[in-house]
């Protein structure tokens, strides 16, 4: 269970890691069936030819078992509120990035797109329609030198405005992402890294980025959604409704 350190440093700076939030051997079955959806050999770095390969999210027994952790359940009613998040049965996407001299493509500094609009297209609104939070799950160790995903600590705070005229329509993706990049770049910056097992929960607004892997092993992650359950209420006391209520009066 979270503690109130924990959820306020999650209001204050737009994540919290939930350390063991599933148990190694767990991480160690998704990581077998990721390698086994993979043409590289994870033994072989000779086969590592592509610095970043996406996965379509898994249901198998492993990945249900990670995303049912009852850790994990508990902090989701800690920071979205019981009753006002759907449970997950699998996880994805899965992008993995090996060591490479290349560039990945794909490290661009962004906030997630929450729901599709008329046109299809991902779009953001100030309630968050369509993503509760953003979740990172570790399925092997993630070392500093590992690519791991970069947070502008606090940049959730910086997101609210530039949404908050734009309605329930709400505004396209990379249109609010041209605007909170510049605006959250004075944030501070740390790196999600961690062990197999652990699980870093992002609030939908936090400003974060790939990188360039210039390590020496894979890494492996899922990076879904938690999905809300029904319109979220920016009224509601919980933490991720809280911060972008501060948000707006920042």
């Amino acid at each position: 269970m979270l503690t109130d350190a924990e959820i306020r440093a999650f209001h204050d700076d737009g994540f919290v890691t939930v350390r063991g939030a599933f148990p190694r051997t767990v991480a160690d079955a998704c990581a077998a069936e990721i390698w086994a959806a993979l043409p590289e050999s994870p033994h072989d770095p000779s086969t590592w030819t592509v610095p970043v390969r996406r996965l379509d999210g898994f249901g198998t027994p492993p990945f249900a078992a990670a995303a049912r952790a009852p850790v994990l359940h508990e902090a989701f009613d800690a920071l979205v509120g019981p009753g006002r998040w759907t449970p997950r049965t699998g996880l994805g996407t899965i992008p993995v990035r090996f060591p490479s001299p290349d560039e990945p493509g794909d490290d661009g500094w962004h906030v997630e797109g929450g729901f599709a609009g008329p046109d299809g297209g991902p779009r953001v609104n100030l309630r968050s329609d369509g993503r509760a939070l953003l979740m990172l799950f570790l399925f092997a160790d993630v070392g500093p030198d590992d690519a791991p995903t970069r947070i502008r600590v606090g940049s959730h705070l910086d997101v609210p405005p530039f949404l908050a005229d734009a309605g329930d329509a709400g505004r396209e993706w990379m249109a609010v992402c041209r605007d909170v990049v510049p605006a959250s770049a004075h944030r501070p910056v740390v790196t999600a890294h961690g062990a197999a097992g652990d699980v870093f929960l992002c609030h939908p607004f936090l400003v974060h980025a790939a990188q360039p892997h210039r390590g020496t092993r894979p890494r492996l992650m899922a990076q879904p959604p938690l999905e809300p359950a029904g319109r979220p209420d920016l009224d509601a006391a919980f933490p991720v409704a809280a911060a972008i209520r501060a948000g707006l009066r920042s």
